[in-house]
């Protein structure tokens, strides 16, 4: 099953539209095998780079893919149970400035995301049918448990896009 577009607000549509597939749950699983083979495979000299300046480093970018996964799976994890309160927004670039990622080795940054989706997928895979079109409202906009776990997805592929095709192929090409 995957969600509707009125289970989510039309900004998340650039990730969820990444997203092949109705499986969350698999879909979830191959990505992070997928994720963690591309990941390894850069040199740890890598996670200091950017592809020019005023981007984030590779690390950062790894930082910022672990903060985001754990906003929104807090807010799926509230709405499958029952929570009614709004949830706020963040600030990416401010979690960013304040992430400290660049006195991270890569290889930790990368560990550090593996066990928060390995985490992530165990809760997921608790959601009943019933708790993944619950409703809640977070960053002002309505949104589903289920378009959540698609938007945690879509965010990883937007990302690891960029990686393979900004940052990888302009380190190897220096």
């Amino acid at each position: 099953m995957r969600p509707n577009k009125n289970d989510y607000a039309p900004y998340y549509e650039r990730y969820i539209s990444l997203v092949e597939g109705d499986d969350i749950n698999k879909i979830l699983s191959s990505q992070s095998k997928e994720t963690q083979e591309v990941l390894n495979s850069f040199p740890g000299a890598m996670g200091s780079y950017c592809y020019e300046p005023g981007k984030w480093t590779v690390k950062e970018v790894i930082g910022h893919l672990i903060d985001t996964e754990r906003v929104m799976a807090y807010r799926a994890m509230c709405f499958a149970r029952g929570e009614h309160q709004q949830l706020p927004g963040f600030d990416q670039d401010a979690y960013v400035k304040f992430g400290n990622f660049n006195q991270k080795e890569l290889f930790e940054l990368i560990y550090e995301f593996r066990l928060l989706r390995d985490s992530n997928m165990l809760l997921a895979k608790g959601f009943t049918q019933e708790a993944l079109q619950r409703r809640g409202i977070a960053n002002k906009n309505e949104v589903t448990v289920l378009a959540l776990l698609y938007i945690i997805a879509g965010h990883e592929k937007h990302h690891m896009n960029i990686l393979i095709e900004r940052y990888k192929k302009s380190y190897l090409n220096q």
